[in-house]
């Protein structure tokens, strides 16, 4: 999966006067935490979540705190109600030996037999939580669309990955086509004939 690099200092005080003071600044509070050691407060540039949010794709985060690099995700994020701006980030400590659970963008392949003739393909889960270790989990999660006709789908349960298990109700339906009024329309045409 791709990486993403973020560069923070410490915290040494808490509380809201010191982080209205930081955000005045253009840096987010963030924490960092899971693992053995304790959790690390630390800000870091608000312009750094860039390349992190405005993204479809989900992103290891390396964050490097006063020298010392952690390899994390983005656990949690809050936003301002008005401007959108970044409040607070909370990161979650990785290792290569624990599993994770992670959203993972599903992305279609292939072209469906239904689509032309003539329904629409809708993808009603834009992303799948999968579980598995950090090195094992894939990019994106691909589902192959090239055998399905007009009221067919694709479900959790027919996705296969190797190495990691993806943690969504095995009956939900990823993909399905569905037939369009035109569809419909010339198919009760042909049975009126």
């Amino acid at each position: 999966m791709k990486t993403v690099s973020m560069s923070g200092s410490a915290r040494q005080n808490v509380g809201k006067k010191d982080t209205k003071a930081l955000r005045r600044e253009g840096n987010v509070p963030c924490v960092l935490y899971g693992g053995s050691e304790e959790q690390i407060k630390f800000a870091c540039p608000e312009k750094d979540f860039t390349a992190l949010l405005f993204t479809p794709d989900t992103h290891y985060v390396k964050i490097n705190i006063d020298g010392k690099e952690h390899n994390a995700i983005l656990q949690d994020i809050q936003y301002h109600p008005v401007s959108d701006r970044v409040l607070h980030a909370d990161f979650l400590r990785i290792f290569d030996d624990k599993a994770i659970t992670v959203s993972i963008p599903v992305k279609t392949t292939g072209t469906a037999p239904g689509v032309l003739q003539g329904g629409k393909l809708n993808v009603k889960m834009r992303k799948v939580k999968v579980c598995g270790l950090p090195n094992d989990i894939p990019q994106i999660v691909e589902v192959n669309i090239s055998k399905l006709g007009i009221g067919q789908s694709v479900k959790v349960a027919d996705i296969e990955l190797p190495n990691a298990k993806i943690m969504e109700v095995a009956s939900s339906v990823v993909v399905t086509v569905k037939a369009t009024r035109n569809v419909v329309a010339a198919a009760t045409e042909e049975t009126a004939e």
